[in-house]
């Protein structure tokens, strides 16, 4: 039994450790802007829609391409 609390607390850890790491990413990535001042990706350097941004104001990706690095 101790070997299954074990485990589980490992997997906690795992995932809090993931999560940190997500958050300490999003912090240190800025921002594009084009030349009129809309947010651009930084991936594909499109804009980002103003939906995205009102539901997300730290975005620094487009949707599809936050999709592509999230998937990895």
């Amino acid at each position: 039994m101790t070997d299954l609390f074990d485990r589980a607390s490992d997997v906690e850890q795992a995932f809090r450790d993931n999560a940190l790491a997500r958050q300490l990413d999003q912090v240190t990535e800025q921002p594009l802007t084009d030349k009129q001042g809309a947010r651009c990706c930084v991936e594909c350097s499109e804009e980002i829609p103003l939906p995205r941004l009102a539901a997300v104001p730290h975005a620094v990706r487009c949707i599809g391409c936050q999709a592509i690095k999230e998937a990895r």
